[in-house]
């Protein structure tokens, strides 16, 4: 059997280039195949990015006996429904962030996943960068003490109205398309919240444009964040400890992978090799397929990030700490 796994993507979203940059560069990652809901978009789609097969419809990428592998970058509310199709199928599921708002939704998919003897794992590229393997081992190694506080944030200014990002139907909001990053963040340092607190600004679609949020981690850690559609562009994440704090200026892109050590002797910087997260994670993937790695994410990743995701926004709906 080939090293090299076969993909087929499952859309046209913007987000796909960012992969099929990251396959480009890789011998163990080949995008063959893409589909639309319409023929002539997945056909020219195809044609402008050097992608063999383009399809009309998503059920028929998924009848493709050739793909081994499918990457969904839908709108957050089919994520579940494609990658349970996908799976059922026979086809390895790497699908966009986040999985699901909805703890029941993530445990079924990852159900048909162990039963069709399938991997499922959830898309935060960021996680596969090293950047964010030598925070991790700063923070477990002590560099800043005992961890007390993760502060963190995420960004921008989204100018289309018609963007399925502000929309309700379609699961759209801050907090699902970039606040879930600060939330994956503090839960990657800090471990699992126990208690949560949200509070959310609507959107004229519905849909949150602001959230804030404050988490009560495991071992007394506390966690701060701001997310939004309707701010600057921003992003940063710090890990405050005991006896100094890490910071990154770029944390979820890692276009500038730098991590600031800030201690009472002064500011050091920690240089970080410079790689594609989207590379790394689809060849993550592909290895797990051929058995000579495991998913970096688990269902058990998956299922925090959607408790903690669920507990926000209730917490924000009725005004109130809810408890995990």
């Amino acid at each position: 059997m080939s090293a090299t796994v076969r993909w087929g993507f499952l859309s046209t979203a913007n987000i796909n280039d960012k992969l099929l940059a990251g396959a480009a560069e890789s011998d163990r990652v080949d995008v063959i195949a893409v589909a639309s809901r319409d023929a002539a978009r997945a056909g020219a789609y195809a044609r402008e990015r050097g992608i063999q097969r383009a399809y009309g419809s998503y059920e028929e990428l998924l009848a493709d006996p050739d793909l081994e592998a499918v990457y969904i970058s839908l709108p957050n509310l089919l994520h579940v429904e494609w990658s349970i199709r996908a799976l059922e199928a026979g086809k390895h599921v790497l699908c966009e962030k986040p999985l699901s708002r909805r703890p029941q939704d993530v445990e079924r998919a990852f159900d048909v996943a162990e039963q069709s003897d399938r991997l499922l794992m959830e898309a935060f590229m960021y996680r596969h960068n090293p950047q964010t393997a030598k925070l991790e081992e700063l923070v477990g190694g002590g560099a800043i003490g005992r961890l007390r506080l993760v502060r963190a944030a995420f960004s921008f200014r989204l100018e289309n109205a018609q963007d399925v990002r502000l929309d309700e139907s379609l699961d759209g909001g801050g907090l699902m398309d970039v606040g879930c990053y600060c939330i994956s963040g503090a839960r990657l340092l800090g471990g699992e919240p126990e208690r949560v607190y949200g509070e959310q600004v609507p959107s004229v679609s519905g849909v949150d444009e602001l959230f804030t949020g404050t988490m009560r981690l495991q071992g007394d850690v506390l966690a701060q964040f701001d997310s939004g559609l309707a701010l600057p562009e921003r992003d940063e994440l710090e890990a405050i400890g005991e006896d100094g704090s890490l910071f990154l200026d770029d944390p979820w892109h890692c276009q500038r992978p730098v991590i600031e050590l800030r201690t009472a002797g002064g500011m050091e910087e920690i240089a970080v090799e410079r790689a594609d997260s989207y590379r790394l994670q689809l060849e993550n993937m592909s290895d797990a397929i051929r058995g000579e790695a495991e998913p970096l994410l688990s269902r058990e990743d998956a299922l925090g990030q959607a408790r903690a995701i669920d507990a926000l926004y209730r917490s924000a709906a009725e005004g109130r700490p809810v408890n995990l």
